[in-house]
C-alpha cells in the first residue's frame, strides 16, 4: 500500500444517505424523548394535585376552659386536641367522644 491508499482509508468518507438516515434518527428520538418528559410531568402534576379538603361545620362548641391544640380528621370525623383530652367530633359538629389523656 502506499501512501495515497492509506489517505483514502483514514478520510472516513461516509455515504450521504447514511448521516441522513442519523440525523432524523437523532431528531426522532429526541422528539420522542421530550414528549415523554412532558407525559411524565403531566401525569406527576395530575396524580400529585392537592387534595380534597375536607367538610367542617362552620363552628364547633369546645367545652368550657379548653384550649384546642391540633386538629385532625378523618371519614366522617374530625378530632380537636387539647392539654387534657381528645375530643372527637362528628362532621355535623357533634361531640362523639372524649378520650382523657393522662400523663402520669
Amino acid at each position: 500500500m502506499d501512501g495515497k491508499d492509506l489517505a483514502e482509508a483514514d478520510s472516513g468518507a461516509v455515504d450521504p444517505g447514511t448521516l441522513r438516515f442519523l440525523k432524523v434518527l437523532v431528531g426522532t428520538l429526541t422528539a420522542v424523548m421530550i414528549l415523554g418528559l412532558i407525559a411524565i410531568v403531566a401525569l406527576l402534576v395530575i396524580r400529585l394535585g392537592p387534595a380534597p379538603a375536607p367538610t367542617l361545620p362552620d363552628a364547633i362548641t369546645l367545652p368550657d376552659g379548653t384550649t384546642p391544640l391540633a386538629v385532625t380528621y378523618g371519614a366522617g370525623w374530625y378530632a380537636v386536641a387539647t392539654d387534657e383530652a381528645l375530643l372527637i367530633y362528628g362532621t355535623d359538629g357533634t361531640l362523639r367522644q372524649t378520650v382523657e389523656i393522662n400523663l402520669e
